[in-house]
């Protein structure tokens, strides 16, 4: 091979692991964002149905403040077995490609490069090791008086994938 091919694919699979160990990282990161919702059913009849959705998701309620009419829900939230899978797969799959170039640019090595490939599953590990944490869910009511139709909104603070859950479920309008 040409001399200038192999240092710049190295190169390239360099690059290219950095960001693969960014989205390993990332996957762990928290994604916590506030949203305000807007229900059309008055608060007496939506805070039971909260109850009640947070309960099925395994979350308990933590704190209320009556005051600020504002109740903090937590739960553990487990780690996913195929996204553990998938990330130790796509480390495999990373680590194959760098140690085989290494050990084009240096066949003196035998096949002392291909061994990077055992540290694969510390991808999956580490993923399930930050991924598994307690969840808080912060919910502040706010009645909006109105004859016609009686509503509720809703300061939600959670993590995001929570929130189009709960907005899903329950029906719930955004705030933009």
């Amino acid at each position: 091979m040409d001399t200038a091919i192999l240092p710049s694919t190295l190169l390239l699979t360099l690059l290219l692991s950095v960001g693969l160990f960014f989205f390993i990282r990332a996957s762990t990161k928290d994604r916590i964002e506030k949203a305000q919702l807007v229900s059309e059913q008055d608060e007496a009849s939506l805070m039971p149905q909260l109850k009640e959705y947070f309960h099925s998701r395994s979350y308990r309620v933590a704190a209320v403040d009556q005051e600020l009419n504002q109740v903090t829900f937590e739960g553990f939230v487990k780690p996913s077995w195929f996204l553990a899978v998938f990330l130790t797969l796509l480390a495999a799959i990373g680590l194959v490609c760098l140690s085989l170039v290494v050990w084009l640019l240096a066949p003196g090595l035998g096949v002392l490069p291909l061994g990077m490939v055992l540290l694969a599953p510390l991808s999956g590990i580490f993923y399930w090791q930050k991924a598994g944490r307690l969840e808080r869910v912060s919910i502040k009511l706010e009645a909006t008086p109105s004859q016609q139709h009686p509503s509720s909104k809703m300061t939600v603070i959670a993590h995001r994938d929570e929130l189009s859950e709960l907005q899903r479920v329950l029906q719930l309008k955004i705030i933009e």
